[in-house]
């Protein structure tokens, strides 16, 4: 990419207190290792206080949908507010525009992200056999899918009645009208699914690095901090102290 073109986005959105901003705050430090194109670092939030000088922020964006604006309670219910980046404007953004969730750890180049052709890229479910990807990382152009956004305003009940959840309900939707592509199944990997070692070996040797990983994905528990710790979150899941994401997650 020369320097006359127009720079690439990520962006993150953090509301409420599930996260604190230093979440935010190493998100960034991760793409400004890992990323070596122009781009854009953006975080929509309700919070900016002890967010970095270096992140732009903004206001999680209005969408004209009671439920989002005032945040009310289903809407925060997993993560439908993540569906606000598909407003349109998405404030003063244009162009190709990667999202990452807060809890992630990036461990390679995300360069190759943008270079896939396709209106909507993102992760294939690990345990779905149906269309459904994980949001956790996605790339799409700023001001696209606002018809996703319609659909659910006309009919919440109707929209949301056969989906559990944000990511189902967006990617479904894409999948639909045939706009919805996936990652290389080995650049997005799950700590849970593809680092933490099969029993017996958990209690003996610390979760690894899948091969050719960009980034690894904590859906669930355990989140980053406590994996760093060996806190698996779960009685039944041995996680030993797990040093490489010291190195990583700063």
């Amino acid at each position: 990419m020369s320097d006359a073109q127009q720079k690439v986005n990520v962006i993150c959105i953090k509301w409420g207190d599930k996260y604190g901003n230093d979440y935010v705050n190493t998100l960034y430090s991760m793409v400004s290792r890992n990323l070596s194109l122009p781009y854009r670092f953006v975080c929509f939030t309700d919070e900016a206080e002890g967010i970095r000088d270096e992140v732009e922020v903004k206001p999680i964006p209005k969408i004209g949908f009671e439920d989002f604006d005032e945040k009310k309670a289903w809407a925060k219910a997993h993560g439908w507010l993540k569906l606000t980046c598909f407003a349109n404007p998405l404030s003063d953004l244009t162009g190709p525009t990667l999202f990452l969730d807060l809890d992630i750890v990036i461990v390679g180049s995300l360069d190759d992200f943008f270079k896939p052709e396709g209106d909507f890229m993102v992760i294939k479910e690990w345990d779905k056999s149906d269309a459904t990807g994980n949001t956790s990382v996605f790339r799409f152009e700023a001001g696209a899918h606002e018809d996703a956004l319609d659909y659910l305003k006309a009919d919440p009940e109707k929209a949301t009645e056969p989906v559990r959840n944000e990511q189902e309900y967006i990617t479904q939707f894409v999948d639909r009208q045939s706009r919805l592509k996936y990652w290389p199944e080995k650049w997005c990997r799950s700590f849970k699914r593809h680092c933490i070692r099969p029993f017996p070996l958990s209690f003996f040797q610390q979760p690894r690095i899948p091969d050719d990983a960009r980034v690894i994905i904590f859906h669930g528990k355990p989140h980053p901090d406590d994996a760093l710790a060996g806190r698996s979150g779960k009685w039944y899941r041995k996680v030993l102290p797990t040093r490489w994401i010291a190195e990583y997650w700063q």
